[in-house]
């Protein structure tokens, strides 16, 4: 009830600025079917010219969500939650599947960390680096790699410049107060032409304590951290296509497990290029070349700083993209190939939980597009990859295993009139086992679970079809898909029921505090439904009311007849957007199901509401960048539990939370 009412006196406060509207004037609002995504094909295309749905988040709405996680800019997008284990470590969930089968990238290369080893590993990636987040989910992954099954999440920056600035000197100032953990954050970024030559910088801070919850403190939850980066780029050729650009930058973060009484110590150094040279000769019109070396390492530590164990990841990612003019039929094609090299090890107390490992991935992959007629078009795209892995499993005898993942997808866009795009895509796609599923063989202290790996799994498959809808007329916009994956082979981590001691003495009601864990091998169906709409109640010269709605849900079982674990809930939402010039003005309401289709050994968690608002004020009409803002967060302080976190039953998620932002932008 006290939900409802918030909700309602909220909305009641935007309707005196409708009444100025008028119901005929132009849409101030950017279609999304406008938006230019770069992630679901080897081009840069429009956000409806592709079969499947990709979500795209801007920049606005991740300075809006906050948050040391890109996650925590994607929780509001259909299909896509978080595993929420700390406020330092967040792995995005799409459609039920996360770790190994969802790829994080930055600017199309590996973020090259270890966050798919353990859900308390984060992403050394910071929100306030990234100028937008794109999500492909379903065929479009391909290109990235069987890790990429269940989605890619990509995270575009300007580090390595990819066009010469406008203005010879720009940039973007940002900082911010939270209230739930006393957060002060801030970030800035500058970018300057000099002839022929772009250039860079970029710098975050953040210092987070604990955060309070409805029961009160969640203790060892605070997150610190700090990092830079500065890039530069040398443009050549006709149009200044053609360009040559490096960035260097440097994470550093600390943050506590809020299920145990330690914390991680992160930090990671990454070199990147992205070099395109323009051809357009002959069928080529272009080489594209981006590549990645990073040097990731974290300690786990005991309150008075003890390091316990070292983890220590060693990453080399690599793209080599061909892309031709059109041939016959063929309106567009590229013809890529990926290098991958990864070293991993950790030394110390949790160093029998994984002996140190090596990856090496070659693949080569072909894309390509044929309109049929003026309203069908295809897309077809085909992957084969080698993965050698090399480790020692709990027999202490050093495993090599090799295998050929080849992968195929298809996809079709029909418009049906001039509002309505229906598309439908199949894959078949091959994932190789991952470090972690083949070679595990021990406690690992941060999630509190002894893990044991099967160095005798096979190659995961996975059948999948998805069907979209696109409806965009006038006032009313949908975006929905209707997806439903096959799985052979599907691995997973089943829980046991039993507990285990450090040295590995597993019992039912044993002593120790470490759940067992088994990575297992079974069939498994994954389905589901999601979708997004918007309606315009009213327009303005410069300003629009809008309703919203989300909703998904996601299903997953295993061949046996149990509940693959850890699944999210469904969740129903809507809101009421309010832009103009001078102000801006949301309140979204979100509620998530109870999730009582749990795994073997789990417990069924509650469902809860999420009631969240925001304000924004752009007082100087000279100056349209400098903002202030107001973002409310869980304003009901109601108790929440995520049902895909392994450590729900110790952790509460923040309660309510009020954001004071301020932005400076191109000064």
């Amino acid at each position: 009830m006290r939900t409802a009412l918030l909700a309602g006196a909220a909305l009641v406060a935007l309707l005196p600025a409708a009444a100025a509207f008028a119901a005929n004037a132009p849409d101030p609002q950017a279609n999304d079917k406008n938006t230019i995504i770069v992630t679901a094909a080897p081009y840069a295309v429009q956000s409806d010219e592709v079969p499947t749905i990709v979500t795209h988040v801007d920049r606005e709405q991740i300075l809006k969500a906050g948050g040391s996680s890109i996650t925590d800019a994607l929780a509001q997008e259909p299909g896509i939650s978080g595993t929420t284990f700390a406020s330092g470590a967040s792995r995005p969930i799409i459609r039920g599947m996360d770790a190994t089968r969802v790829r994080i990238l930055e600017n199309g290369s590996s973020s090259a960390d270890v966050s798919d080893i353990g859900p308390d590993h984060g992403i050394p990636v910071d929100p306030f680096s990234a100028q937008s987040i794109e999500v492909v989910r379903g065929a479009g992954t391909l290109r990235y790699g069987s890790q990429a099954i269940g989605g890619v999440v990509n995270v575009l920056n300007n580090r390595v410049p990819m066009a010469l600035p406008k203005e010879a000197l720009s940039g973007e100032a940002v900082g911010s107060f939270g209230t739930v953990s006393n957060v002060g954050e801030g970030g800035a970024l500058v970018d300057a032409k000099l002839g022929q030559v772009a250039l860079h910088a970029d710098g975050f801070y953040r210092d987070a304590g604990n955060y309070d919850t409805p029961l009160g403190t969640q203790q060892n939850s605070f997150f610190r951290g700090h990092g830079a980066s500065i890039g530069t780029s040398y443009f050549f050729g006709g149009d200044d296509a053609s360009h040559i650009g490096v960035s260097v930058s440097q994470y550093n973060s600390k943050y506590g497990i809020p299920s145990d009484t330690t914390y991680i110590d992160m930090r990671q150094t990454k070199v990147m290029t992205r070099d395109v040279f323009a051809v357009n000769a002959g069928p080529l019109k272009s080489v594209n070349l981006d590549a990645s070396y990073a040097d990731y390492t974290h300690d786990e530590k005991e309150p008075d700083g003890t390091i316990d164990t070292t983890f220590r990841n060693k990453e080399f990612d690599g793209h080599l993209e061909f892309l031709f003019n059109p041939l016959g039929p063929v309106r567009n094609s590229a013809l890529g190939f990926e290098v991958q090299n990864r070293k991993f090890s950790a030394i110390g107390q949790d160093s029998s939980y994984l002996f140190p490992t090596t990856t090496q991935s070659e693949a080569a992959y072909l894309f390509t597009e044929v309109p049929l007629t003026d309203i069908l078009h295809v897309q077809a795209s085909g992957r084969i990859e080698h993965v050698r892995v090399d480790g020692t499993p709990a027999s202490n005898v050093f495993t090599s295993r090799e295998y050929t993942p080849v992968s195929g997808a298809f996809g079709a866009l029909l418009d049906v009139g001039s509002h309505v795009k229906l598309g439908l895509t199949g894959s078949s796609t091959g994932r190789a086992p991952a470090i972690t599923e083949l070679f595990a063989r021990g406690g690992h202290d941060g999630p509190n679970t002894f893990e044991t790996g099967d160095p005798t799994l096979k190659i995961e498959r996975a059948n999948s079809i998805e069907a979209t809808l696109r409806y965009d007329m006038d006032r009313f916009h949908f975006d929905g898909s209707l997806y439903s994956t096959w799985f052979n082979n599907y691995i997973y981590g089943d829980l046991t029921g039993r507990t285990c001691s450090d040295d590995g003495t597993c019992a039912v009601g044993g002593s120790g505090d470490l759940s067992e864990l088994n990575y297992r091998q079974q069939g498994a169906h994954f389905r589901g439904a999601e979708g997004k709409a918007s309606y315009d109640l009213l327009r303005g010269h410069d300003s629009a009311l809008q309703l919203t709605a989300l909703a998904d849900y996601t299903r997953a079982t295993l061949d046996n007849g149990g509940n693959v674990p850890r699944i999210p809930p469904y969740r129903l939402g809507g809101g009421v957007n309010w832009t103009s010039r001078v102000f801006d003005a949301a309140v979204q309401f979100t509620h998530a199901g109870r999730q009582d289709k749990f795994g073997a050994f789990d417990t069924a968690t509650p469902g809860y509401n999420t009631l969240g608002a925001n304000i924004a004020w752009r007082p100087f009409k000279a100056y349209p960048g400098i903002e202030f803002a107001v973002v409310g967060q869980n304003l009901t302080d109601e108790v929440q539990r995520n049902a895909a976190a392994l450590n729900r039953d110790q952790v509460v998620l923040p309660g309510r939370n009020v954001r004071f932002v301020v932005k400076v932008a191109t000064f």
